[in-house]
């Protein structure tokens, strides 16, 4: 192995853009020495990628959505690798093995633009978005295309009652919002939040507290009362990966203090309870609003997606 090849990692999926992965690849080689070109696949792209080259792997470690990452582990394309810290993150966050492990997390909600809403009250539940004074303000991603929507429909579901074997409760729900005459876009819609042209999107955390802190948009986050999803993003050493070695270093750093605090500087709440500079934990909505945020069964969960698109195509649409 050579020299210039001896200190790098290949990470599929690490945008610089992204969940700040720019000042986390940066961090990664000052402190490891290891450098990690940055890569602008998506998780679906880095998948069949990671299947594509599984005879001869390119990647070393890779970072998905966390079906991708349940999926990819079935696949036989990544292996098991506990990090330094792997204990402190919670069990329904990783796979017992160590073939992913979170290193962050979304929650799906409430991005409201308070302005838009002319007066009217904050929505604090999937109840409210129902009464008919939201009527024409509310948007949510469409649930049979984009993923966020599925999971606002997976958070819905749970929160009324149903399970990932019965979306009778979501189905039910949706029909009872078409009174409100929602706008139901099929990509990410945070502009249209900010321009104040949907005063309500359902949406995940950091996008809100982005818009809120960065944009400095007069945007708040609801959790809902009624309760909601958590959707992890994960990280895997990749099967027979080339510089398995600094691979690991790669996956041990982003989940130390250092590395975890970076992602909660760029609004993703750290999957490990790192102490944070007092100004980045006062972005965050406190943890007793957290609580209402559950895992779940994702291997589960995108085994039925399609079966839930197909209802909400007929029933809803």
């Amino acid at each position: 192995m050579s020299l210039a090849n001896a200190q790098t990692a290949i990470c599929y999926n690490c945008p610089v853009e992204w969940a700040d992965w720019g000042t986390q690849i940066a961090a990664i080689k000052a402190k490891t020495g290891v450098t990690v070109p940055p890569d602008n696949k998506n998780s679906g792209q880095a998948l069949a990628q990671m299947i594509a080259e599984k005879a001869s792997p390119v990647a070393d470690v890779t970072y998905l959505g966390v079906t991708f990452g349940i999926q990819a582990k079935k696949d036989g394309v990544v292996t098991a690798y506990e990090p330094a810290n792997f204990k402190d993150v919670p069990a329904g966050l990783k796979d017992a093995d160590g073939n992913w492990v979170t290193i962050h997390s979304g929650t799906l909600g409430f991005m409201v633009n308070v302005d838009a809403l002319k007066g009217k009250p904050v929505p604090k539940s999937w109840a409210d978005l129902l009464k008919p004074e939201y009527k024409g303000l509310i948007g949510y991603l469409d649930p049979a295309s984009a993923f966020v929507g599925y999971v606002g429909a997976v958070a819905i579901n749970q929160a009324q009652g149903g399970t990932l074997d019965n979306f009778g409760p979501a189905i039910a729900y949706f029909k009872a919002l078409q009174k409100n005459e929602p706008i139901v876009p099929k990509q990410t819609s945070y502009a249209r939040v900010l321009s104040g042209e949907i005063a309500i999107l359902l949406d995940y955390d950091f996008n809100a507290y982005r818009a809120k802190y960065k944009d400095h948009a007069k945007v708040e986050f609801v959790i809902p009362a009624e309760g909601t999803l958590v959707v992890p993003y994960v990280m895997s050493l990749v099967k027979n990966g080339p510089n398995a070695a600094n691979g690991k270093k790669v996956l041990d750093f982003v989940l130390s203090d250092e590395g975890q605090a970076i992602w909660a500087n760029a609004y993703l709440r750290p999957v490990r309870q790192i102490a944070l500079p007092k100004e980045v934990e006062a972005r965050f909505l406190p943890a007793t609003e957290y609580a209402r945020g559950k895992t779940i069964d994702y291997g589960k969960m995108a085994e039925v997606q399609k079966s839930f698109s197909d209802r909400y195509l007929k029933e809803v649409q």
